[in-house]
């Protein structure tokens, strides 16, 4: 049993989709109805921007989600037994398994990108990542401080992301390294993800998920809040809201596809760290790609 994974944030590249919508008819009408309903020539960006162009979080979320997506909608026969994916790719991972349309997921990727990025202005954040520790080490120190930080995603065994303040996180980082971490590195990004720091795009979100159209999946997808399927609509919105103050259990997450009976993981899309995290998880799990 095939289990499909789509990225999110970091997988971006120059040059993203191009082949696609250069081979592909298909593709190019899809990537042509992007541009128009965003409302700018994102496809430009894509193929030949610059990598500050595409860091931009309004730029860099609909455009993994567009070049995943279109994979997976221009390939033959494609007909997920179940799909998952990290943080904005459980976006792409909806229409995969047709709870969402193209279109009314684009938009919503775009109503969340945006939102992000107000939220990112009005609180400066950051985040960083926390390798050689245990989970629970993590959690214990950044409950013990004051200022905001949490535990923000479970990456893989011994590799955690935390997020918050630039305070919070600072002395985290100190305190993590005190307790013997391998290495604590703060990452290249725009804000406190999948932390309270987020709540004003939580509540922006909200708003626009109330308003869409869910269909019913023809595949479970694994959410990212709690790490276990669901096909019930209701619920799908609900973790969907939740994700982005609450954490990315990706650990658990393919444990859990493995245990339900997933043979090989295929990541759609750009790039291979979902590939890579997988095999931090099960290094005997087939792994592949549809890029």
């Amino acid at each position: 049993m095939k289990a499909y994974i789509f990225p999110g944030q970091g997988s971006q590249a120059v040059g993203m989709g191009k082949d696609l919508y250069e081979s592909s008819s298909k593709a190019k009408e899809l990537f042509e109805q992007a541009n128009e309903i965003l409302g700018f020539r994102i496809t430009d960006l894509m193929f030949a921007g610059t990598d500050e162009d595409l860091k931009q979080t309004n730029v860099t979320q609909p455009a993994i989600f567009l070049h995943s997506v279109i994979l997976a909608l221009t390939t033959e026969g494609f007909a997920p037994d179940m799909v998952a994916g990290h943080s904005l790719g459980e976006f792409s991972a909806l229409v995969a398994n047709q709870t969402l349309t193209f279109e009314d997921a684009l938009r919503l990727v775009s109503k969340r990108a945006e939102a992000m990025q107000k939220a990112c202005v009005a609180q400066p954040s950051t985040m960083a990542a926390v390798l050689g520790l245990e989970d629970e080490i993590v959690e214990q120190i950044t409950a013990s401080i004051s200022e905001t930080v949490v535990a923000a995603n479970y990456n893989c065994p011994g590799q955690l992301v935390i997020s918050g303040s630039n305070e919070g996180v600072a002395i985290a980082m100190e305190k993590l390294t005190e307790a013997g971490a391998k290495r604590v590195i703060q990452l290249p990004v725009g804000g406190a993800f999948h932390s309270p720091l987020m709540e004003p795009a939580r509540v922006e979100l909200s708003e626009a998920i109330s308003q869409t159209p869910f269909h019913t999946p023809i595949a479970p997808v694994y959410q990212n809040v709690n790490a276990a399927p669901s096909t019930d609509i209701a619920v799908i919105k609900q973790n969907l809201v939740a994700q982005l103050t609450g954490p990315v259990r990706w650990t658990q997450t393919v444990i859990n596809m493995i245990a339900d009976g997933a043979t090989e993981f295929v990541e759609v899309g750009q790039g291979k760290v979902l590939q890579g995290l997988v095999k931090k998880v099960d290094r005997k799990m087939p792994v592949s790609s549809l890029s």
